[in-house]
């Protein structure tokens, strides 16, 4: 059933694209030409009221809104097809309709103080704010459910034949998730040195949903693509530079973190059953997490979970013996 709606899913995703209109954020998030700034606009004399900002992004504010609802409820509920049409909404929505994602940009607009515009930016101010706020509450809550292409590669996970899966060796994942953290600073220090920021275009496709890349960023992205069919996720667990940093943020705050059982110490199953390599035996490791349910699932199954089945044949004894 999931498999047959992650493909219904990738057909509307597709025809979405076809019928693709601009959106007033893919102003806001595309390189201009020649210069430094992240085409910001300026303010000038006859600035909009505040009313008329509000109104002009009445529908980006009304999608945000929207899908924010629906990204928490299928969170809270821990419903798989809840968040797999979560997912699709989220390709649609936010990456080729509204192009509206978080980006190492930002981190380096942070860095220089050089963000966009309150009043012109409402929507990408509002979805910053949940990414920031849900990461410090439940981790890499944004990764899971709200970015685009995280979304993207997880559908494919759904639809391609599990067959075709290769992952690698419990030794070289764990190494393999560091390179992310040595991407982000390596991106850090560039931009530190040289003030350019396009070197975005070559460390991240989210580029793909406003359909700016060259002949040289699409073959990049093409190769990124056949290599996530054979390995999962494999750009969002060993090389997002925003997903490292989420996770340096989720690592050391996390205020609602997964529950774990006593028989979580000896018990594999949820760890075999992560698709993120986020559990290592007894332990989850935040900065890899990003919430995707399946161990809570798990966790919450009597009919699988070892600490379920442990206290009914316990009950069961009891009343027996009794």
């Amino acid at each position: 059933m999931i498999r047959w709606t992650a493909s219904w899913v990738l057909a509307v995703m597709c025809a979405c694209v076809l019928a693709r209109v601009p959106s007033l954020h893919a102003q806001t998030t595309s390189p201009v030409a020649g210069g430094s700034q992240w085409q910001f606009n300026d303010e000038d004399e006859q600035a909009p009221t505040w009313t008329d900002a509000v109104r002009s992004q009445a529908v980006d504010l009304a999608v945000f809104a929207g899908f924010t609802v629906l990204a928490l409820v299928s969170f809270f509920r821990k419903d798989k097809r809840l968040k797999y049409v979560t997912l699709a909404a989220c390709v649609v929505l936010l990456g080729f309709w509204k192009s509206q994602l978080i980006t190492i940009v930002n981190v380096f607009g942070l860095i220089s103080l050089d963000l966009p515009i309150l009043r012109y930016s409402l929507a990408w101010y509002l979805l910053a704010a949940f990414t920031i706020v849900s990461t410090v509450l439940w981790g890499r809550l944004y990764c899971g459910r709200m970015c685009a292409f995280g979304a993207l590669t997880q559908l494919m996970d759904a639809t391609l034949p599990s067959s075709w899966r290769r992952e690698p060796p419990l030794w070289l994942e764990r190494r393999a998730a560091l390179v992310k953290y040595g991407i982000l600073a390596t991106a850090i220090l560039y931009f530190l040195v040289t003030r350019d920021r396009l070197i975005y275009r070559y460390i991240e496709p989210f580029w793909m949903f406003g359909f700016h890349g060259s002949v040289l960023m699409w073959t990049l992205l093409a190769g990124l693509l056949v290599a996530t069919v054979f390995v999962r996720n494999v750009y969002c667990r060993f090389l997002c530079p925003v997903g490292a940093a989420l996770g340096v943020i989720s690592s050391v705050t996390t205020v609602f973190s997964i529950k774990r059982w006593k028989e979580c110490n000896t018990c594999k199953i949820c760890e075999k059953a992560c698709e993120w390599g986020a559990i290592q035996g007894p332990k989850i490791i935040k900065s890899e997490c990003v919430r995707c349910d399946d161990c809570e699932r798990i966790y919450a199954d009597e009919a699988k979970c070892v600490h379920w089945l442990v206290l009914k044949r316990k009950t069961d004894f009891a009343r027996a013996k009794s």
